[in-house]
């Protein structure tokens, strides 16, 4: 059938290059190559076996049925606690609505919030999906980049230049996928000094990444009073637990917010999978020694890449504070050429270390940094030396 029946909106909307990029490693991989696939970001730990192991007695016990949209009783209280307890924000349980993944949160905060035209204003490089979840809510995006020589981190001063009578929302991540980018007190207080000033200005936190911290201590911006009723902080399972196939995120905002999504949500998938949610429950409410063994791995990795990187030549690295990613800055390969292709931009880049040392990486024209790769070290020691080793092997052969 043509695509004519096909909506502008799905039209205009593009694929997600990490997906699409694990997919090309997939097929590669169906061939018969070796490929190392650093592209998705997903913790290669299993869901803890305690967490399981509720989910399993949640089913036993016939715990199979539909779910209140916005989320069982019991977890919305355990989510309101923990962002109490860990993070200074004071969301009762009716302001906590419970989604099929942080990406469904994000979907309903803009779905929520948006005309056609209006602003938000992404701090990039950024996730993704970003964009794309704007555009699918006729909003329009307005991108602030940073460079890696200010770790990828927008100042406050940048962010009141960009606001305009049409902006709605400010929007990142800290820790930053994909930069591992972590915006300090400092700075944060910066930009909620900033906010403050535009009481229409939604700010839209998402700290999935909250658990894989290296700095010592996490700070949402919410938590700032100037702040407070103009923030909603969004959160999930997926990185901090392992539990990405699980598909449960949350977020906590200001009560009218929260009502909206639970509106949206209700139209559209109703509550979340409902022994998923015991299992999350169970996880908010326990010391799980887990959660700290992961972000210790995951430093260690970091730690190590790093180096490895930096002895590739003409290949730029900084330090990265959080999440399980590296950004590194590969513009002096602009130009430079193979017996087979000429690497012009960061997809030519990515193209060139798939097809020729078969390790799947994302290029950073995705994340809007065309001059970056982003490499996920969620994998073995043994894996990410093995790519490192490769893709400075072929990176060689370029002149």
């Amino acid at each position: 059938m043509s695509n004519n029946l096909l909506s502008q909106r799905v039209l205009r909307m593009a694929e997600s290059e990490t997906l699409k990029m694990s997919q090309m490693a997939r097929e590669l991989k169906a061939k018969g190559h070796e490929v190392i696939n650093l592209s998705i970001g997903e913790p290669d730990f299993d869901t803890p076996d305690a967490i399981k192991q509720v989910a399993k007695d949640a089913l036993d016990a016939g715990f199979t049925k539909y779910t209140p949209v916005p989320g069982i009783p019991e977890l919305r209280e355990a989510i309101s606690k923990k962002l109490k307890e860990e993070n200074n924000l004071d969301y009762k349980a009716s302001q906590i609505v419970v989604s099929n993944g942080a990406k469904q949160t994000l979907a309903n905060i803009f779905l929520s919030i948006l005309d056609e035209e209006d602003e938000v204003i992404v701090l990039a490089p950024y996730w993704v999906s970003y964009s794309e979840i704007i555009k699918l809510a006729e909003g329009k995006t307005i991108l602030l980049k940073a460079g890696i020589e200010s770790d990828f981190k927008v100042s406050a001063e940048e962010i009141e230049k960009a606001i305009t009578p049409k902006t709605k929302a400010l929007l990142f991540s800290s820790p930053c996928n994909p930069t591992g980018s972590v915006y300090l007190e400092s700075e944060l207080k910066a930009i909620a000094q900033v906010i403050s000033k535009h009481p229409g200005i939604l700010i839209v936190a998402d700290e999935i990444y909250e658990y894989i911290n290296f700095t010592g201590k996490h700070v949402s911006i919410g938590s700032f009073p100037e702040v407070k009723d103009q923030t909603v902080t969004v959160n999930g399972f997926s990185k901090g637990y392992a539990m990405t196939g699980w598909r449960l995120g949350y977020m906590g905002g200001p009560q009218w917010l929260s009502d909206a999504c639970n509106k949206v949500q209700g139209q559209i998938t109703s509550g979340a999978n409902s022994f998923s949610q015991k299992a999350a429950t169970f996880a908010l409410q326990t010391k799980l020694p887990e959660t700290e063994v992961m972000k210790e791995a995951f430093l260690k990795r970091r730690d190590m890449v790093l180096q490895l990187l930096q002895e590739i030549p003409g290949v730029k690295v900084n330090l990265p504070l959080g999440a399980f990613y590296i950004f590194p800055d590969i513009s002096a390969y602009f130009g430079k050429k193979s017996d087979t292709m000429e690497i012009n931009n960061a997809n030519d880049f990515c193209d060139y270390i798939l097809q020729e040392a078969f390790v799947a990486v994302v290029s950073g024209a995705a994340f809007g940094a065309d001059e970056c790769f982003r490499i996920s070290y969620a994998a073995s020691e043994a894996e990410l030396k093995e790519a490192v080793a490769r893709m400075a092997k072929v990176l060689a052969k370029l002149k």
